[in-house]
């Protein structure tokens, strides 16, 4: 698929070349050749997909489909399943299946390439400057060689990195999201820094598979982003699946023993504690790879490495875009990319563009149980000034959960008091992260509590879940 440098036309001048091959890069890339526009593609590893595809939300949610059907394996009596003995776990065949869903879609990618006849050039791009007359140019290097080529607007989307605490190195017992999904077994033991999605969903996942985990975490709860009745549901939860939990916890050192790795942290009570385990998993977050392209050399502006844009995802250079995990004030997730990426490709295009904004993207964690949300917090909606109404209701009194025989959880719905538009809505529980679009868009159509409550839900499904959580705004939920 990758197109040699010296074969590469670097006389031509594409309406866009677009420097990164990830979700963000590669979905502008096709809606810009919908849009008709010529299109060069620059991604400096082997293949297409970046980070999402390779190393995080593909493998990482293959590996926990495989956890939830392992779950499923382990209560086939309670279905009325029989005669399958003691399950075994053949973890070859577990990492089998995830790298086999990835070269798929690396090859369903190479196939949209050439459908939409993009050009792809291997090699590290590098911004060279300041257009000139109207024509970016982006070196690119391969192999020691490089050839430049030329474009009236380009798109950066670099992607991000695992960040690792001062002084660590990833290796064989200290892990980042890379090293994990290619370990030879599971850990018998793990500890995992950090509880946003990424630690909660390799914590869930390896509990499943018999690790014993360990969580520290330096903020006051887990998954800090969501309403904070999802924090609390989640840490219950864990604790009765035997899942550890330490937050409001700082990690003074981490350290390498004859066995395995140390972790010494200082707990919520300011006592001194340590926990020894096979491996560590570091999941603090993610730096923006913008070393190194050529930003200085333009008039983009950063901010803590990330680039600043405006709402057409624009940066500060004329025909210079960002998009993606390096663009700032968006959370750093592949459907926020996406979107971002046509957003830029319909501004260049010249078409109407609709920003994508921060309080209608949906953030899931694919941890079991799941968890999504999109919009305010009840804390955000009032902190914001705002008179809000609140309902919840569990999946306990759905008929769908009980079928699924998965009761924990619950849909929380925030309203404003008066007119009803719909806030935020929080779900823990069976399926959330598939249920959560129906909120999106009630939210992007700024849907009322009353519209809600009068949509049909079929029955029965989990999704009525979310009619009785409106309902309960109103105390009107049928369920409850």
């Amino acid at each position: 698929m990758e197109i040699p440098l010296a074969e590469a036309n670097s006389e031509t001048i594409y309406d866009v070349v677009v420097v990164g091959g990830g979700p963000a890069g590669y979905t502008a890339a096709i809606r810009g050749a919908e849009f008709g526009l010529k299109i060069a593609l620059v991604e400096a590893t082997p293949k297409l997909g970046g980070t999402c595809l390779h190393v995080g939300c593909i493998p990482t949610k293959a590996l926990l489909y495989n956890a939830e059907v392992w779950e499923h394996v382990k209560r086939a009596a309670e279905f009325g399943v029989m005669g399958l003995g003691t399950p075994t776990l053949d973890w070859a065949a577990v990492l089998k299946r995830k790298n086999a869903i990835i070269a798929k879609h690396v090859k369903g990618l190479e196939f949209l390439m050439k459908k939409h006849k993009i050009t792809v050039i291997s090699g590290f791009g590098r911004l060279q400057g300041s257009a000139q007359g109207g024509v970016h140019s982006v070196e690119v290097e391969a192999n020691g060689a490089k050839s430049e080529f030329k474009a009236k607007n380009v798109i950066v989307a670099t992607g991000s990195e695992a960040k690792l605490l001062p002084g660590l190195k990833a290796d064989d017992r200290i892990l980042t999201n890379v090293e994990i999904l290619n370990l030879a077994a599971p850990p018998k033991s793990l500890i995992v820094i950090g509880a946003g999605a990424v630690g909660v969903e390799f914590a869930s996942l390896y509990k499943s598979f018999g690790t014993e985990i360990t969580m520290v975490e330096f903020l006051p709860r887990l998954v800090p982003v969501e309403d904070e009745e999802i924090s609390k549901e989640l840490a219950r939860l864990f604790r009765k699946r035997g899942i550890e939990t330490n937050t409001g916890a700082r990690v003074e050192k981490v350290e390498r023993t004859a066995e395995g790795v140390r972790v010494s942290f200082t707990d919520a009570d300011g006592n001194a504690q340590t926990k020894e385990a096979e491996k560590v998993l570091v999941a603090v977050g993610r730096a923006p790879r913008t070393a190194g392209i050529g930003l200085e050399k333009t008039k983009a502006e950063l901010e803590r490495g990330f680039v600043k844009v405006n709402e057409a995802q624009q940066t500060a250079e004329p025909g210079l875009y960002a998009i993606g995990d390096i663009a700032a004030g968006l959370p750093q997730l592949a459907h926020v990319g996406s979107m971002c990426g046509m957003v830029a490709m319909a501004k260049i295009a010249g078409r109407t563009i609709r920003p994508v904004r921060k309080d209608r993207i949906p953030g899931c964690t694919y941890s079991e149980p799941q968890i999504a949300s999109v919009g305010l917090t009840e804390a955000e909606a009032r902190a914001n000034g705002l008179n809000v109404k609140v309902g919840k209701f569990p999946f306990a009194g759905n008929s769908k959960a009980t079928v699924l025989g998965s009761h924990d959880g619950f849909v929380k719905v925030v309203a404003e008091a008066k007119y009803g538009e719909i806030l935020g809505v929080h779900i823990i529980g069976p399926q959330a992260t598939e249920l959560i679009a129906e909120a999106v868009t009630a939210l992007e159509l700024e849907g009322t509590i009353e519209e809600m409550m009068s949509t049909v839900h079929a029955h029965p499904t989990l999704s009525e879940a979310l009619l009785d959580g409106y309902g309960a705004v109103e105390g009107m939920a049928i369920n409850a």
